[in-house]
């Protein structure tokens, strides 16, 4: 089950994609599959049969994650899904 999530980038406009589960705090990229533009177009500045792209946190503003969060969480974890809201959040500083 895929999680759509919109990506917002330091000092670009934000483009919505799929995440195969929840990003990964202790990686340093984020796996987005099939890249569009809010409005549903194509992106220009990625090629037109791209299918998924890897984004390193480091351009990351913040993500936000549209539909059931607690159920992707549940499915990626193995149990069953948990009722409620689920917020999920991560903030990264530069080293520099």
């Amino acid at each position: 089950m895929s999680l759509t999530a919109i990506i917002h980038f330091i000092g670009e406009d934000a483009i919505v994609g799929d995440l195969d589960q929840m990003p990964d705090p202790s990686q340093n990229y984020v796996l987005v599959r099939n890249p569009r533009r809010k409005d549903g177009k194509m992106v220009s500045y990625i090629e037109g049969d791209a299918k998924a792209l890897i984004f390193p946190f480091a351009r990351i503003s913040f993500i936000e994650l549209m539909g059931d969060v607690a159920e992707v969480t549940a499915v990626s974890n193995g149990s069953s899904p948990a009722k409620g809201t689920t917020v999920f959040g991560f903030f990264r500083e530069d080293e520099s």
